[in-house]
């Protein structure tokens, strides 16, 4: 006989979707010795919290002031869904000459995706990024000093913006933990966010690429307003109406 409260399962079920970056609502069933539909219920009270977002069948944990998913985490998760996003985004470039490209395994993406042969100064704190740039041809890289975020491979503190607040770039691609109406766009952490705001007041253009899990999620640091935003890329999972209630802010949305 099981003998967990419900606080203590859903504390359980939060543990293991933060630790495998997803559960599912069979295995979660038989691993508390709970009826699915009890499972069910649970999810159901933790997305009411904003701790999981509920997916079909199962869950994924949501990004928030004390929890943040790793770059190699990220790399696994929704990748045909993030390659079609990057593509999209890469294609806005227009006449840029320079470039800021954010942390994150989206943006590692995008800036594999740009046009090879064009001259190109990329600014970024990501060393994943830096390193998949370093060799291209025609294109500079400028990584950005500071210290190191075990997690993401990038760069934070005073050192990261006061050198990019020396810059005026052209155009900025820029990620976020949580993107919403009310809030904007959101990450967990105030380092990560000073960051991330600098590049938005030194580019020119500013263009968002997430994937749909992002919408509607809020974290605990607020770095930039919907209306700071040229266009935001994204997939059809994000429903079309709520694209359009974006598109209203200011941006132009893309679904792809």
């Amino acid at each position: 006989m099981n003998t967990r409260t419900a606080e203590e399962r859903r504390h359980a079920i939060v543990r293991a979707a933060r630790a495998a970056g997803s559960v599912d609502v069979t295995a979660l069933a038989a691993e508390l010795g709970v009826a699915r539909e009890t499972v069910r219920r649970d999810l159901r009270a933790l997305e009411d919290h904003g701790l999981v977002r509920r997916t079909h069948g199962g869950a994924h944990p949501v990004e928030s002031a004390g929890f943040e998913t790793t770059l190699a985490f990220r790399a696994t998760s929704h990748v045909p869904e993030k390659r079609r996003i990057a593509a999209a985004a890469a294609e806005l470039l227009g006449e840029a000459e320079t470039v800021f490209v954010d942390e994150g395994f989206t943006p590692q993406l995008i800036a594999q995706s740009l046009p090879a042969g064009r001259p190109l100064t990329v600014v970024t704190a990501s060393l994943p990024v830096a390193g998949a740039l370093a060799g291209a041809e025609h294109v500079s890289v400028l990584l950005l000093g500071g210290r190191v975020r075990a997690g993401t491979l990038a760069t934070v503190d005073h050192w990261t913006t006061k050198m990019l607040a020396g810059f005026v770039i052209d155009l900025a691609y820029i990620g976020a933990n949580g993107i919403s109406r009310e809030h904007g766009l959101t990450t967990p952490d105030p380092a990560v966010a000073e960051v991330k705001a600098q590049a938005v007041r030194a580019a020119r253009r500013t263009v968002f690429a997430g994937v749909h899990t992002k919408f509607g999620v809020a974290g605990f640091c607020r770095f930039a307003g919907i209306d700071a935003l040229e266009a935001i890329v994204t997939s059809t999972l994000l429903p079309a109406a709520e694209a359009h209630r974006y598109s209203l802010l200011g941006p132009q949305v893309i679904r792809v």
